[in-house]
């Protein structure tokens, strides 16, 4: 799935669970090249009926997040680092031991929001350093941006890549001898899934949650060891997950697709209409297995 079409469709599910207006959701497709036709379609396509006026909810943890989110969100700093084409910003955290391994956690496709920051740092309360970087550090940072998808799809899909290996190297010179990761959630599932593509030797493992897959995936040269996390009722991101997994076949490379039953794409966002809590929790607990288990 090409990357626009991912974020147009994010957009169209936007609209369906009520964060935004048919107008805005017509003007945010526009800015991504759709005609008023085919934007019009894809909002019917979703089953999108029109919310109530107002503005759109103010993403918040659940209450039953499974984890503390304040403790998670206290561990993580702002950090700036070199990037292809200038400085990029992000988060970092780290735990107060010897780190098992340093993971970049690739944000989705609303930015680095304090849900990915999260993340990051409940990641270091169990042992792991971690970076997310903000791809959106070339249109001036998430916070800088009045529509985070729309500013993602006109950034190219090689300076994503580009940026997301700087974050790589990042760790890897912060964390010299650590075995990395990478891990990503929606959008950031398919950056990662682009990310091996690319070739990342330096990965140990890679952990792409309901991530769009490249088109013609090969995985040449990577030898992480891969752990697909798929949304059972998640259908437009499962049409790619066949050829994601005959790749990773034809590479050699370790790998097992989960298919968590019963849930929704972003089922791990705990901020979002789909949060699954037993669900996120058992996933988290597989993603830490993993990592336990490739990270040495």
């Amino acid at each position: 799935m090409a990357m626009r079409d991912y974020l147009a469709t994010e957009i169209a599910l936007d609209h369906a669970d009520g964060h935004l207006t048919r107008r805005e959701a017509l003007r945010r497709l526009g800015l991504l090249g759709l005609s008023a036709v085919a934007a019009s379609g894809l909002l019917a396509a979703c089953g999108a009926e029109e919310p109530a006026a107002g503005p759109p909810p103010s993403p918040t943890p659940a209450a039953d997040a499974g984890y503390d989110v304040a403790a998670a969100l206290a561990r993580t700093s702002t950090v700036t680092f070199p990037g292809t084409a200038g400085e990029l910003s992000g988060a970092t955290a780290a735990p107060t031991g010897t780190p098992r391994g340093a993971v970049l956690v690739v944000h989705e496709n609303r930015g680095l929001t304090d849900h990915i920051r999260a993340v990051t740092g409940r990641l270091a309360g169990d042992g792991y350093a971690a970076l997310a970087p903000d791809l959106l550090s070339r249109a001036g940072g998430t916070a800088a941006v009045p529509d985070p998808t729309a500013a993602l799809a006109q950034i190219g899909e090689a300076d994503l890549v580009a940026d997301a290996q700087s974050g790589v190297a990042e760790l890897g010179r912060r964390y010299p001898g650590l075995p990395l990761a990478a891990m990503g959630f929606c959008f950031g599932g398919g950056m990662v899934w682009r990310l091996l593509d690319a070739g990342a030797p330096e990965l140990a493992a890679a952990v792409p949650f309901y991530g769009p897959s490249p088109e013609n995936p090969t995985f040449d040269g990577d030898s992480a060891a891969v752990l697909g996390v798929f949304a059972e009722q998640d259908d437009r991101v499962n049409a790619g997950r066949a050829k994601l997994e005959a790749a990773l076949a034809a590479a050699g490379v370790p790998y097992e697709i989960l298919v968590v039953p019963g849930t929704q794409h972003a089922f791990f966002n705990d901020t979002g209409p789909r949060f699954n809590p037993e669900a996120a929790a058992s996933t988290y607990q597989r993603v830490l297995d993993w990592y336990g288990q490739y990270l040495v």
